[in-house]
């Protein structure tokens, strides 16, 4: 079987406080559409993972549908991407194998990025070129809400990028859409690879009620 692995990747930075209830709530009811849907409950794996001054691995890979929740999120800490992206990569790397092992293909892992401000470490470069230059480099789509800096977002992301279209604005909105638009991607891209036979494209919106699509090549 081809499995595809993606992972919420969540800022949960102190100043993360007034969004983190909405953000848990958003995950919630993405776990609940992916893991309801049998087609693509079978082909995914999800892990989730936390980042302030540390990181760590709130759910590793699993399959959805054996979870009857996720773990929540919670806010404290400085805004750090080092060790986030140092943990990802390990991370990846240990399921691509523990997966392959078992005796299943893996597409391309996805992460799903979401930050509401700038990293406060500036060395932070290093571990995300390590995780970009790994066998199984991982596609990123990337999310910036509240304060978070357009350039960085860009940076970041490999594949998309998007910003909350005024950051002054209710975020509640903006981050539903977010569960919304990794659920449609994902049950869009698997099942349309098992309606074809053939490998998963990777389909995702451009545009998104509540954020603006953010140029790649323009830092």
């Amino acid at each position: 079987m081809q499995i595809l692995p993606f992972y919420a990747v969540c800022d949960e930075s102190s100043s993360m406080t007034l969004y983190i209830d909405t953000l848990n709530k958003a995950l919630f009811e993405l776990h609940q559409e992916i893991s309801t849907n049998p087609t693509v409950a079978d082909k995914t794996r999800f892990g989730l993972i936390g980042f302030s001054t540390d990181a760590h691995e709130l759910q590793p890979l699993v399959d959805l549908s054996d979870l009857e929740e996720l773990p929540a999120l919670e806010a404290s800490g400085l805004t750090s991407f080092g060790r986030v992206f140092d943990l990802l990569g390990r991370a990846i790397e240990r399921d691509v194998r523990e997966l392959k092992g078992e005796g299943h293909d893996v597409y391309r892992p996805v992460v799903f990025f979401l930050s509401d401000g700038e990293p406060t470490d500036t060395d932070w470069e290093q571990p995300y070129q390590d995780l970009l230059a790994a066998a199984f480099r991982p596609h990123i789509i990337a999310f910036g809400i509240g304060q978070a800096d357009r350039a960085v977002i860009a940076r970041v992301a490999t594949f998309k990028a998007f910003m909350q279209e005024d950051g002054d604005a209710d975020v509640a909105p903006a981050l539903r859409e977010f569960a919304a638009s990794l659920t449609r991607s994902i049950v869009r891209s698997v099942s349309g690879a098992t309606a074809a036979g053939t490998g998963m494209s990777l389909q995702v919106d451009d545009q998104l009620s509540g954020f603006t699509t953010v140029s790649l090549d323009k830092l």
